[in-house]
Parts: structure tokens; C-alpha cells; sequence
């Protein structure tokens, strides 16, 4: 019944938004520019690239992190958003990185201690979050500049950038060669395809780290009054650090139930779960019910009933990682001079479990060489009635 209703959900939501626009006699053609954004400060350029479809929607990509800094949209009544939290230049990512938008690897989430062992031999990551290593260690996918493979226009404009990461690189053994595309469709579906091969065994687990809130970047009221489904009827709970204890524990009768649309307000401050006081909020692992999957398949739908707009998430992966924004503390001065506050956006990301390394229970996060990595990912904006 649950996968009945999410698919009724998809097709009205989607045939609705598809219709809105099509009428809509303002509609642009589909396009891509290119556009530079500044400089490291060694020098190295960094550029900007927008892919637009014809319908209003358009999603700015930086290649240093490559870094998803915009997803703009319109609402029901055809007023545009930038729905993503984040910063207007890269002086402002390079002076407070918070992973805003970023690729996240060679590992994203974290890993206990910074330490895994793989075929008998043990390795040692950078600690970067109160004794553990988190989104890769401190200077991750996020920190650096990738280069730009191609860009193409038509129906379907994409870019595909990619990263050669060393040998030994923040301590993971081998090197990992990725590449990553961006598209956007007529549908308002940005998908996001990740592919990794390694010179040796090692760990990998990439994602994106954008940070939504559908009123728009910077709304009055943050995003605690959006409605949140996950198709998850478990989830990883997690010790004081935030690490996973190596449970999978049911969601029924807690706060971490999404199964049904759900305000995440009406939870996300429940000091009587000891859950919610380690994450200060959601920052939890839930199981995906579809487990890993060949083709992208629902991970979360979020709605902004106010706007009207819906954002769909669909992954391959088997864990989704929702995050309710618990440390921005107002000193993150954000886009168009917004200060950034606890509950002002979510992040809904994709991936293997958190330490899947140290979980035998858990999916694995191992590659090995000639068995290549993939992890495809969409984020489907539209609108509903």
C-alpha cells in the first residue's frame, strides 16, 4: 500500500508539474553556460556551469567540489527560488567550507576513529570531526577542482567533470579515478551519475551534500514545516559521536517514522528520544526498503505545501542519510546576506551506511580493481496542486 501511494504521489505530482509547464507561454529554451568563478589561491581557475531546461528550472555547478551551488525553480504560481542553501561567490566556500551543495567522498559520512581495515591491513584517515573522520577527512572531494570532461546542449544539457585521486591520498589506499555527470531533463530532474575505479581495494562512498529548504534559500520560518516521506522502515542508530552503534532498528513508534508524509517539526525537537538528543535533531542512516538497486528508485519526497514545490530524491543506494540542519548556528552568512539558523534546510543524501567499513552487517563500501563503482542519483523538482 505504502509503494501504491508514492507512486500515485510521482505521477500526479509529476503529470501535474509537466502540464503547468507546458503551458506556460514564458518557457525557455534548454541551455548550458559556462562562465569562470574565480581563483584558488595558488592560482588554480575555478568555473561556473549552468544547465537550464525550458521550464524554469536550472542548476548551477562549480568545479571546485564539484559543487552544486543552485537548483532554481518556480512555485504553483510561477515564482522563481533558489532552493539550495549555500554561498554567492567561492571566496565565501573557501572561507567557511560546511560542504555546502559539494561531491562528498572518498568517503561521505563517517568512519569511527578514522580507521578501517581492508584485507588484513589497516588504515588511518584524518580526523576532522571530534576524533572521527567525516565526508572523506579534512580536505575531501569537496576541496578539490575537478576538470571539466564535456558539456552538451539539446533536451538534455550535461556536464561531466572528473578527479584522479592519488594513492594514498587523506590515507585510502589506491587511486580512484571518478567521474561525475550532471543532467538536467525537461521534467525538472537533475540526475547526478558517479563512477569510480580503483587501482587496488579500497573504500568508497560518494554522494551529494545539498542543503534544500523549498520556500526558497534564506525563507522566513527555515524548512521544519516541510512534509518528509522516507520509504524506510528502519534506520542505523548512533552513539554519542554520531557513529553507528551497528543496530538496524525498526522506525514504527518513534520519531524516525517518515513512512507517511510527516512536518519534520513534529519530532525534530523530541528530547524524550535519546536519538534525537545525540543528533541534536535528525542526523540518522535510514534503510532504504529497496535496498541497492539498478535503477534509481524513491529515497525521500519532500513538500513545501505553501510553494507548492516537491522535491523527489531517487538513488541506486541501499542508506539514506537525512540531516535537519542541527549546527547552523546563525553565524553561516549565507546567499543574498542570509544568516543560515538550525532547521533552515535539510540534506537528504544517498549513500552507503555511515562506517560501513567497521559494520560487517552493514552494505559494503568495498571496490576492487576492474569492478568499477556506481551510484546514480536524482533530484526531481516540480510542483504541486
Amino acid at each position: 500500500m505504502q509503494r501504491a501511494w508514492i507512486s500515485h504521489a510521482f505521477r500526479t505530482s509529476s503529470s501535474y508539474y509537466l502540464a503547468l509547464v507546458m503551458a506556460s507561454a514564458s518557457a525557455l529554451a534548454a541551455e548550458t553556460s559556462r562562465a569562470p568563478a574565480g581563483h584558488l589561491p595558488e592560482g588554480t581557475p575555478v568555473e561556473a556551469i549552468t544547465l537550464s531546461n525550458g521550464h524554469g528550472v536550472s542548476a548551477k555547478i562549480l568545479t571546485y567540489g564539484a559543487t552544486l551551488q543552485s537548483l532554481t525553480g518556480p512555485d504553483r504560481n510561477g515564482k522563481q527560488a533558489d532552493v539550495l542553501l549555500g554561498y554567492d561567490d567561492l571566496a565565501a566556500y573557501l572561507a567557511r567550507p560546511d560542504y555546502f551543495g559539494g561531491t562528498v567522498g572518498r568517503y561521505a559520512n563517517r568512519i569511527a576513529g578514522g580507521k578501517f581495515t581492508l584485507d588484513g591491513q589497516s588504515y588511518q584517515l584524518p580526523l576532522n570531526d571530534k576524533g572521527n573522520t567525516l565526508h572523506g577527512g579534512g580536505k575531501g572531494f569537496d576541496k578539490q577542482v575537478w576538470k571539466v570532461v564535456s558539456l552538451t546542449g539539446g533536451p538534455r544539457p550535461q556536464l561531466v567533470l572528473s578527479y584522479s585521486s592519488p594513492d594514498g591520498e587523506a590515507g585510502y589506499p589506491g587511486r580512484l579515478d571518478t567521474r561525475i555527470s550532471y543532467a538536467l531533463d525537461e521534467s525538472g530532474a537533475l540526475t547526478i551519475s558517479f563512477e569510480a575505479e580503483a587501482s587496488k581495494p579500497t573504500v568508497v562512498n560518494l554522494t551529494n551534500h545539498a542543503i534544500f529548504n523549498l520556500a526558497g534559500e534564506g525563507a522566513p520560518g527555515g524548512a521544519l514545516g516541510h512534509l518528509l516521506t522516507i520509504p524506510a522502515k528502519d534506520y542505523t542508530p548512533v552513539d554519542a559521536g554520531l557513529i553507528p552503534t551497528g543496530e538496524i532498528r525498526p522506525v514504527a513508534g518513534t520519531p524516525f517514522d517518515f513512512r507517511t508524509p510527516r512536518r519534520v517539526d513534529d519530532a525534530v525537537r523530541d528530547g524524550a528520544d535519546p536519538q534525537i538528543r545525540s543528533g541534536r535533531g535528525y542526523d540518522h542512516n535510514w534503510v532504504l526498503d529497496k535496498g541497492t538497486t539498478a535503477n534509481p528508485e524513491l529515497a525521500a519526497r519532500l513538500e513545501d505545501p505553501p510553494s507548492g514545490r516537491v522535491l523527489e530524491v531517487l538513488s541506486t543506494e541501499p542508506g539514506l542519510q537525512f540531516y535537519s540542519g542541527n549546527f547552523l548556528d546563525g553565524t553561516f552568512v549565507g546567499k543574498n546576506g542570509h544568516l543560515y539558523r538550525m532547521g533552515d534546510g535539510f540534506a537528504l543524501e544517498p549513500q552507503k551506511f555511515p562506517d560501513s567499513p567497521n559494520h560487517p552487517n552493514f552494505p559494503s563500501a568495498r571496490l576492487d580493481p576492474g569492478k568499477p563503482y556506481r551510484h546514480v542519483m536524482i533530484y526531481r523538482l516540480s510542483v504541486m496542486r
